[in-house]
């Protein structure tokens, strides 16, 4: 299975963190990132139900022609065993929104690299 690993896209601050929304900047690299994954062949796209990933999910989705898919155990702390399981039976290739430090250490864990994970990063990853 091909797991394309994204890093939700820019967030405004505010409180509670898990009401964030997107900045407009951050509507825009999730868009890039739609356009991108568009000429890609995408199964499902999984995401942490936080807004802000949420909203990142949406974009993407809508770019590939999906429906988002919420799980919770993309949620902040998400770990191997949480991602794996939420990917799992939903095709070929499936794009998973989630948060950092998350993000990096999913990479670490499973490539042994060390990756920065800007907002709306992305990587791509066999499990």
């Amino acid at each position: 299975m091909h797991v394309i690993l994204v890093r939700h896209a820019k967030a405004a601050p505010g409180k509670p963190d898990a009401l964030r929304e997107l900045t407009s900047s951050g509507r825009e690299a999730a868009a890039l990132l739609g356009e991108l994954l568009a000429e890609r062949r995408v199964d499902a796209v999984v995401t942490s139900p936080l807004v802000r990933a949420r909203q990142t999910a949406e974009i993407i989705a809508a770019a590939v022609g999906l429906e988002p898919i919420l799980d919770e155990r993309l949620a902040p702390g998400a770990t191997v065993e949480r991602v794996r399981a939420a990917v799992m039976g939903r095709g070929e290739t499936v794009v998973a929104v989630g948060h950092q430090p998350d993000c990096s250490e999913l990479v670490l864990a499973l490539t042994g690299r060390e990756l920065e994970f800007p907002t709306a990063g992305l990587a791509e990853l066999e499990l």
